[in-house]
């Protein structure tokens, strides 16, 4: 058989028509010339011309495949809870049905239903943040980078900002407080020593066109051995004689003491308000385990300031986000969080409830992989260094990074990570509820 004996263009077109009258012929005639293109080079390097329904079929595989999102689901068996580049913090139940349920029709977004008129979108959740932290006022933007940006645009353009050499940091993405602090028009004031610095160092900075001091927690990154930095009430108190704002970007924004779950302890948004921060700046898609968003707290005035600031709108948050917020901070004020929210069921899992999960899906599979401790991370620039112990099945295989390949591309993508040779699928940072379908993969791919 030679290149003559494929079928036209057409002929294929017309034939995946009949099967699938619905698709465009367009599309059917895109895909008809890639799969054709195909099997021309395969009968060139001495393949058999394919039947026709097989063409047809593939045309219809193509197509299938053209038209897959490319935003997808995945599980996370890394290990890694808060996994920045798989979406960090998956979202509560009660936080899917409230987004569903205002992303389905109208609200009251801006609406005063008491008064029948225009209203803000920024009362929504302020309440909650009130009751749940101690600040005064909140106002919510689209991510933390976000919020510092209207922050220091709101309160120190043109003006000098105090921070420590060993914070000018980089935050992810290429992103570095340094070009933050330039693009809301402050001017740097690099104070201390990369290791250490002290409350006086901040004191003897501080000129007459000095508006603020930023502290940035070291979220995702520690500075060990031989340093020193001032509390932030220390700053506080320096921060309050020079009648100056102090700053504190939190980054994760814990709002449950991560001691108790033997971790390292974050501090939390209610201590820094509490150590005198003006104002805290943090992550909703965090720690917290809300949505992705930006959350400033902090004094009344200071943040009816930021909200008439006219960067408020390029940042603003949209009515499916605010409902999913809104319906997180709900769980914290229940006392719910560590059974409702993901992340803090995640954090609070018992290593036992991990291995008889574990001990469930190997029973399940007719050739189960090993069942070994492992150590898993909060991830997402939270508590750098620190791990929880964790158990993972184990897959002893010759190509260890073909199988995690294999893993990746099926449906839905399982995302491994490769220790010591050995394929893991750690279970805290996967859901409970996709064992099954971690199951059904397993066994379509695992052959020992």
């Amino acid at each position: 058989m030679s290149l003559r004996d494929l079928p036209a263009v057409h002929v294929v077109v017309a034939a995946a028509a009949r099967q699938t009258p619905a698709i465009a012929t367009a599309l059917l005639t895109q895909a008809a010339r890639a799969v054709l293109a195909e099997c021309r080079a395969a009968v060139h390097d001495g393949a058999a011309v394919p039947a026709l329904a097989a063409i047809v079929e593939r045309v219809l595989e193509h197509i299938a495949t053209e038209q897959m999102p490319s935003l997808r689901p995945v599980i996370n068996a890394s290990g890694v809870i808060i996994q920045t580049n798989l979406g960090r913090a998956p979202l509560s139940v009660a936080a899917r049905r409230a987004m569903s349920a205002i992303a389905a029709g109208y609200s009251n977004l801006e609406y005063d239903l008491e008064a029948g008129e225009r209203g803000s979108r920024s009362v929504h959740s302020a309440a909650q943040w009130t009751r749940l932290t101690g600040a005064e006022a909140a106002l919510v933007v689209n991510n933390a980078a976000a919020a510092l940006l209207l922050t220091l645009s709101g309160l120190a353009n043109g003006r000098e900002v105090l921070v420590s050499r060993g914070q000018a940091v980089e935050i992810g993405g290429g992103f570095r407080i340094p070009d933050v602090l330039r693009q809301s028009g402050c001017t740097l004031v690099d104070v201390g020593t990369t290791n250490r610095t002290y409350a006086a160092d901040y004191t003897a900075a501080i000129t007459s066109n000095t508006a603020a001091i930023v502290r940035v927690h070291s979220s995702n990154f520690r500075l060990i051995g031989f340093v020193h930095e001032p509390t932030l009430r220390e700053l506080a108190t320096v921060a309050q004689a020079a009648n100056i704002v102090l700053i504190d970007d939190l980054g994760s924004g814990a709002l449950l003491d991560t001691a108790q779950y033997g971790l390292a302890p974050e501090p939390t948004v209610q201590e820094s308000l509490a150590a005198g921060a003006d104002v805290v700046i943090f992550s909703g898609d965090k720690l917290l385990g809300g949505p992705q968003a930006g959350i400033i707290l902090g004094q009344q005035t200071t943040i009816n300031t930021l909200a008439k600031h006219p960067l408020l709108r390029a940042l603003r948050v949209d009515k499916i986000t605010l409902a999913g917020l809104a319906a997180t901070l709900q769980a914290y004020e229940r006392g719910t969080a560590t059974s409702e929210i993901p992340v803090w069921q995640m954090i609070s899992a018992s290593v036992a409830s991990l291995r008889m999960r574990a001990e469930r899906i190997v029973a399940a599979l007719p050739d189960p992989p090993s069942i070994v401790a492992s150590e898993s991370t909060v991830g997402g620039g939270s508590l750098p260094g620190a791990t929880l112990p964790s158990v993972a099945l184990a897959f002893d295989v010759a190509h260890p990074d073909q199988f995690a390949a294999d893993l990746r591309r099926g449906d839905p993508p399982i995302i491994s990570r490769i220790n010591a040779g050995r394929v893991l699928l750690d279970l805290r940072s996967v859901l409970p509820e996709q064992d099954e379908t971690l199951i059904t993969r397993i066994k379509l791919g695992w052959n020992p």
